[in-house]
């Protein structure tokens, strides 16, 4: 049993919250809203972020206080949106208990710096690669939370921290696996919002499944492409935190990524689908960042370019399709 902090109140920290403390950890949820705090010390709850959940485990507990969320913490995971995820994270630098674990699960690119979480986590908090984890695959959090079987990868540069941290978000239906490819699983996490930005779109237009396949095989290797120039193992682009978790973000409305695709597939602006949404989806700050990254790894990201073009020049999904596809014909 370890002394487990999430850092983050959202769905997806709360239900993953669920899982620590189903695989036998205490847990203490932190979170800036002290109505969130409130409702899960006193109902076992958290209504605003993950109602579907009548009542989480008694060894979840809940403060608003940094210095006491992470006193006694042996990991302290990582639940914050990617976007603020540095500023957020600078209030606890000096606060971590020495040797802790750190484990992100977030999945994006931070804008301004085109950097990857592992880079905005160890820069925030000071803390070494080897005690950085990334934690990965086909969650979505509301189905996670129902205890359906579900698995994920648990990638760091010590292999043997990995199997640590492995072990405790193991139960009988949330199954975890191991890799050494922190990049790797950050690039998939990340890359993969923008594929699912481009489904929804297709659908939300009105196109079937032969177009959204289309755009998710064409994805795959475009991200994969990206990845492996930026030092990422190819394999891991088809396995869990890969193909898995493109086929979850990309198939399923329970995808806020994908949602909001398909609002703008139907014919919103950005302002609009971000309203619809309640908030921007990650891949819509990751999109211009896949463009960069393509660019400094001297890769074609035609993909991502066209994605961009939606959310920056509001051009239409057909436009954005023969603006990924090239007229000639091309060697897959």
């Amino acid at each position: 049993m370890a002394n487990i902090t999430v850092l983050g109140a959202g769905a997806w920290g709360t239900a993953f919250g669920q899982v620590l403390a189903d695989a036998g950890n205490n847990v203490t949820m932190w979170a800036i809203e002290p109505e969130i705090v409130k409702a899960i010390q006193t109902e076992h709850r958290n209504p605003v972020r993950l109602p579907s959940v009548e009542k989480l485990p008694d060894t979840m507990t809940a403060t608003g206080d940094r210095a006491e969320a992470v006193a006694h913490a042996d990991v302290v995971v990582v639940a914050i949106a990617a976007q603020v995820a540095r500023k957020a994270l600078e209030e606890f630098r000096g606060l971590l208990p020495d040797e802790v674990l750190v484990v992100s699960l977030m999945k994006g690119i931070e804008k301004d710096t085109g950097k990857r979480m592992d880079q905005v986590v160890e820069e925030a908090l000071d803390l070494p690669s080897n005690r950085f984890l990334a934690l990965s695959g086909p969650n979505l959090s509301k189905q996670v939370a129902a205890r359906e079987p579900a698995a994920a990868v648990v990638g760091c540069t010590d292999i043997d921290n990995a199997r640590a941290f492995a072990k405790m978000c193991t139960t009988d239906y949330f199954k975890a696996f191991i890799t050494v490819d922190v990049i790797g699983l950050e690039l998939c996490g990340s890359l993969k919002n923008v594929v699912a930005l481009a489904v929804g779109m297709s659908h939300g237009a009105g196109y079937g499944e032969n177009t959204a396949a289309m755009i998710e095989t064409r994805g795959l290797t475009e991200i994969k492409e990206v990845g492996t120039e930026a030092g990422a193992l190819p394999e891991t682009f088809y396995g869990l935190a890969g193909v898995g978790d493109l086929i979850a973000t990309c198939g399923s409305s329970l995808s806020r990524n994908y949602t909001f695709g398909y609002n703008l597939g139907k014919g919103m602006s950005v302002e609009e689908a971000t309203k619809a949404s309640n908030g921007v989806a990650e891949g819509v700050a990751t999109a211009s960042a896949v463009v960069e990254l393509g660019e400094r790894y001297h890769v074609d990201t035609p993909l991502a370019k066209a994605v961009t073009r939606v959310l920056d020049d509001g051009i239409s999904f057909d436009q954005m399709i023969s603006e990924m596809f090239p007229k000639d014909i091309t060697v897959e």
